[in-house]
């Protein structure tokens, strides 16, 4: 048998067993709930042409998504017709550093793959097919009409037809409208997603609702008590997210359970307000009346950074980032930045934990400024259920009211991923454990950052009363709108 004859009869064996395929020539072993997924994928079944991943945190989906779309690539066809894809995700740097690197890590382990197929930053393409055999990139008009949406997914007319979509929490219906179109006339149509259950106005949450009937739907979850967990999450991590916040937070809700939470997700920022930030130039007199404040954020662990943030009204400048600082030279290095920036009116430092402490008790032996936050302690607006929430939000506002920000890429990702909702009536920001968990490191520039709004803007004239002056007492409960609290601090 030739080796061209034996390749066909390969493709056609990974054509009808797609687990084959992933194990052969991937070398990936699934997990149970992925191979549920991959059969649900392969299976002509037409209760199978819209599947739905509605999924904990790091399980390995958009891994599926991945095998999913290169099996499509790799066994799908016939003469004369090709098959066409098109991928996209929440936003275009999610796609390209999630599901497209995916795309790229497993096709680069299958010489098959790698020899007749072409990966680039925007498409994947057959060598000897390039204009009609392929799986694009594209990005959705986040601030788009219903058309223009709608037309994300559009011109796949084949036979053989893909839409994958990651990350589709918050993701509208609308954009799947064109997909669907194409589900009209195919030998082999799918649409595939997956994503955080976040939100109840997405895609995700259409599937699993009003669409139900339309949609295979498979629940991912990391609950320790399901014996089809997914194993790629923490045991360990999972069993004391639950222990400490209990399965009804909505976090762990969706975050470790797989469920919607009985209230909608919001992010506080979307990638385009920060962006437009750091862009941002602003005149002098847009900010110079305002105090000149430093936001401290001390290292609490040995890859945390201590980050020294400077704000005066809506501009913000570059951050000191220190790493394995101790606490003198923290604090020695803040008042460098008074000295040399002049002026500065109010220090606040993170003392959640007491880890501020020993830089709070430094600068105030050295007569300079500082005020310690807790950022559990009550918050002084009673909307929010904390000061670590208060103090976020305010910058969130703050950022969409025309703020100015230093062009940090780390800050993109530390600004745009925590998550908001309400508890009780109250406004309530995404544990930090949870969120360091996401992001894959503590959010350090964006703590420094909003510790710098933990009192209202005020002019520089009238910041010298809130500065707190008792040499190695660290005041937790310092109220700025209590005339008490103000004594002997003129």
């Amino acid at each position: 048998m030739s080796k061209l004859a034996a390749m066909g009869r390969t493709l056609r064996r990974w054509r009808d067993n797609i687990l084959a395929f992933v194990r052969e020539e991937l070398h990936a072993e699934p997990d149970a709930w992925q191979r549920d997924a991959l059969e649900a994928f392969a299976s002509p079944d037409p209760s199978n042409r819209r599947i739905s991943l509605q999924a904990c945190v790091g399980p390995g989906k958009s891994a599926v998504l991945a095998w999913c779309g290169l099996w499509f690539l790799g066994t799908q066809g016939e003469r004369g017709e090709h098959p066409k894809g098109a991928a996209v995700a929440v936003t275009g740097d999610n796609l390209r550093d999630n599901l497209w690197a995916e795309l790229a890590k497993w096709m680069a382990r299958s010489p098959y793959l790698s020899t007749a197929f072409v990966w680039t930053a925007s498409r994947i393409f057959a060598r000897d097919h390039p204009e009609t055999f392929f799986l694009s990139a594209r990005a959705w008009p986040r601030s788009g009409n219903i058309e223009e949406q709608g037309k994300t997914l559009s011109g796949l007319h084949s036979k053989y037809v893909l839409a994958l979509v990651d990350e589709s929490g918050t993701i509208p219906l609308t954009v799947l409208r064109a997909a669907e179109q194409a589900l009209s006339n195919c030998t082999f149509g799918k649409i595939m997603q997956a994503g955080n259950p976040i939100a109840t106005d997405g895609m995700l949450y259409a599937a699993a609702s009003q669409l139900r009937h339309l949609w295979r739907v498979i629940v991912v979850t990391g609950d320790p008590d399901d014996p089809k967990r997914a194993p790629r999450v923490d045991l360990e991590w999972a069993k004391g997210q639950i222990e400490t916040y209990g399965r009804e937070n909505a976090w762990v809700s969706s975050f470790i359970l797989g469920r919607f939470p009985t209230s909608s997700f919001n992010t506080l920022l979307s990638v385009e307000d920060v962006e437009a930030a750091m862009h941002r130039h602003l005149r002098e007199d847009a900010y110079s009346w305002s105090q000149k404040r430093l936001g401290i954020d001390v290292a609490r662990f040995g890859d945390d950074r201590t980050v020294i943030f400077p704000r005066q009204g809506l501009a913000a400048f570059k951050p000191v980032v220190m790493r394995a600082a101790r606490t003198t030279d923290i604090a020695a290095r803040a008042a460098r930045a008074m000295d040399k920036w002049g002026g500065v009116e109010m220090v606040t430092v993170d003392d959640t934990g007491n880890w501020g402490a020993g830089v709070i008790d430094n600068l105030l032996a050295a007569g300079r400024p500082a005020i310690p936050i807790i950022f559990s302690d009550a918050a002084l607006d009673q909307r929010y259920r904390n000061r670590r929430a208060e103090m976020w939000l305010t910058m969130a506002d703050w950022v969409k009211r025309g703020a100015a920000l230093p062009p940090l890429p780390e800050l993109v990702a530390e600004l745009t991923q925590p998550t908001y909702t309400f508890s009780n009536g109250k406004f309530l920001l995404e544990e930090k454990d949870q969120l360091k968990k996401r992001l894959g490191r503590s959010p350090d520039l964006a703590d420094a950052l909003a510790l710098t709004f933990a009192f209202p803007d005020e002019p520089a004239a009238l910041a010298g009363r809130l500065q707190q002056q008792s040499v190695g007492h660290t005041l937790h409960d310092f109220d700025p709108f209590d005339d008490r609290s103000l004594r002997g601090a003129r």
